[in-house]
């Protein structure tokens, strides 16, 4: 199997409705982008897929890249197979172990909020940090650890998935907890999630809107979306707070579609204070800088100077 050491960096983000390609240089600037739908339900056309992309994209540049692939999933420590995934078909898959065999390289696979945080880290809103927590507020939530331009993924794969714990330091409005797919009530994810603050909206008597329109009618006046916008930003907060208290980051750099809100980059700052373990916080709260490109740029860093040396096929 060939070593992929070449200084151009081919990165994947396989997600669960396109897969996306960028082959960047050793600078980072972007030599090619190109994408195609995910064959949804389907392992083997999913591989196929991948390497189609690879493939296209090396003759058309007329060289052969490193590849890097972000999937919303990890591998088991176990068996590097494939778990926690959204795009439910890859799970119990050795999809490193195919694609490898498939490109005749070696690979290197990562979840996407972990990509997300390590573009963030190498060029992106981070750049400079030691140590980086990047945050996925979207349709689920996200979360990856940098330090020294390496991600840390952990004994279980799991480092950095704040999602499902539960949110810290409740208070009378927390209740009653919503329940969370994953079988616990009041994780995270339920309160911060694009759905859990449209939820939250709705309880409160909120009418059925999204979460993009919750935040431009709070900024209109509207006191009903103020306050959903509030109480979300005050959980925010707070489960944020229970990050620095144990990782103490540099920076932690939201990413997804809840991070277009600006104001949050002024208010949960000032309330992180409350609940922070310190005389005072120097943790820097910042948007993302590569937005929806981060994840796959983050894939194609991978095969940056250093690995955490994740379960190698076999």
């Amino acid at each position: 199997m060939l070593e992929a050491n070449m200084a151009m960096r081919i990165g994947i983000d396989l997600g669960g409705t396109k897969i996306e390609l960028v082959a960047l240089d050793g600078s980072g600037r972007v030599l090619l982008r190109r994408r195609r739908p995910t064959p949804q339900g389907d392992y083997e056309a999913t591989v196929k897929a991948v390497g189609e992309l690879v493939g296209a994209a090396e003759r058309e540049l007329g060289q052969r890249g490193s590849v890097g692939i972000g999937i919303p999933g990890a591998e088991s420590s176990l068996n590097g197979r494939i778990k926690n995934a959204n795009s439910t078909w890859l799970i119990g898959s050795a999809l490193r172990h195919d694609l490898e065999e498939l490109l005749q390289r070696q690979i290197r696979l990562a979840n996407d909020a972990n990509c997300f945080a390590l573009s963030e880290a190498i060029d992106g809103a981070g750049r400079g940090a030691e140590v980086v927590f990047g945050v996925i507020l979207g349709t689920g939530i996200g979360g990856g650890i940098v330090v020294g331009r390496r991600v840390l993924t952990g004994t279980n794969r799991i480092a950095g998935e704040w999602g499902h714990n539960p949110l810290p330091f409740l208070e009378d409005e927390d209740q009653p907890q919503p329940k969370c797919y994953c079988g616990r009530v009041g994780c995270v994810e339920t309160w911060l999630s694009g759905p859990g603050l449209c939820g939250d909206h709705q309880r409160h008597g909120g009418e059925s809107i999204t979460a993009e329109g919750i935040a431009a009618r709070a900024d209109a006046g509207d006191s009903v979306c103020e306050a959903s916008l509030r109480r979300y930003e005050g959980r925010l907060a707070r489960a944020l707070a229970l990050v620095v208290n144990i990782l103490d980051p540099d920076v932690i750099v939201l990413g997804g579609g809840l991070s277009n809100i600006e104001r949050l980059y002024l208010t949960v700052p000032e309330l992180l204070a409350t609940h922070v373990f310190s005389d005072h916080v120097d943790t820097r709260l910042l948007r993302n800088q590569h937005g929806d490109s981060s994840g796959v740029r983050g894939a194609a860093w991978l095969w940056d100077a250093h690995w955490d040396g994740s379960f190698a096929s076999g």
